[in-house]
């Protein structure tokens, strides 16, 4: 994702201009390509935390509104994590007022394996095969239920299963975005463990190449001006390609992505899965 640091207006980029690096070594940049027009298909799961408050259906309405003003070449998914698991809702569609239609309020219950990374890390492996852009929606408080930290020290220690999703979603390729929404029970008032929910969903974000949004601890007034920062996210996405010289074994490799124009904010995930020698 490219964009204008600070809201400034963004130059044009060639491939000439961009600079990819897997540690100190530079590799050689062979594609760059706006994600826009036939480039520009996408899958996009919107995902809600069956954890979270019933004060969020408030906000459901700005969600379906987003989900109406999808290009024709986006594909929307519909579905709600309890019990390490997604519940699907709503199969990928460009049926954009049927996967409005499959949001509803959640159950305010985590189930018995409250965990929104192993509920993620679950989709992922049943992504169906597409060729676009694979980007995941997380509403939710990114607490995880099931591991029990909540001590003020566990609270504040990643879950296990959070470097399990990032892995897997960058070795899949997926951008994941999370919206924070306050989560119920008495835990959702600890200030510890909802800071704890919120650090895991900003790294899970920043390391897929995706980005978090919240204010504070309580849901917004609105998702609409979170919505808006999304879709100028989606609507400046670029594919790049770049060599790298396999292993014995298919495995995921850092890998930094630069510029050295100025005026550029580019983020993108940590890691690409390079596949084993031939």
């Amino acid at each position: 994702t490219v964009q204008g640091s600070h809201g400034k207006r963004m130059p044009d980029l060639k491939r000439e201009d961009i600079i990819a690096k897997q540690g100190n070594e530079r590799v050689v940049v062979t594609q760059w390509t706006p994600a826009t027009g036939e480039n520009g298909g996408t899958a996009l799961y919107i995902l809600i935390d069956e954890a979270s408050d019933t004060s969020l259906g408030g906000l459901l309405d700005d969600v379906r509104a987003f989900i109406q003003a999808q290009p024709g070449t986006t594909l929307v998914g519909v579905g709600y994590m309890s019990n390490a698991t997604v519940r699907i809702a709503q199969d990928l569609t460009n049926d954009h007022g049927k996967a409005a239609q499959a949001l509803r309020l959640p159950l305010g219950n985590p189930g018995a394996y409250g965990s929104p990374y192993l509920s993620l890390a679950d989709l992922v492996k049943r992504w169906p095969d597409d060729t676009g852009r694979r980007q995941v929606l997380l509403i939710t408080d990114g607490v995880d239920r099931f591991r029990g930290h909540y001590t003020r020290l566990s609270a504040l220690s990643p879950s296990p299963d959070l470097d399990t999703a990032s892995s897997v979603c960058q070795q899949a390729g997926i951008v994941v975005h999370s919206i924070y929404a306050r989560g119920t029970g008495r835990r959702s008032r600890n200030i510890w463990i909802v800071t704890g929910g919120q650090n895991g969903i900003g790294r899970l974000a920043g390391e897929t190449g995706g980005e978090v949004f919240f204010l504070g601890y309580e849901n917004p007034p609105s998702f609409k001006g979170y919505l808006d920062q999304l879709q100028a996210i989606l609507d400046n996405q670029y594919w790049l390609g770049f060599e790298m010289k396999p292993g014995k074994k298919g495995e995921l490799r850092s890998v930094e992505i630069d510029t050295e124009i100025s005026g550029i904010d580019i983020s993108s995930a940590n890691g690409v899965y390079v596949p084993a020698a031939r």
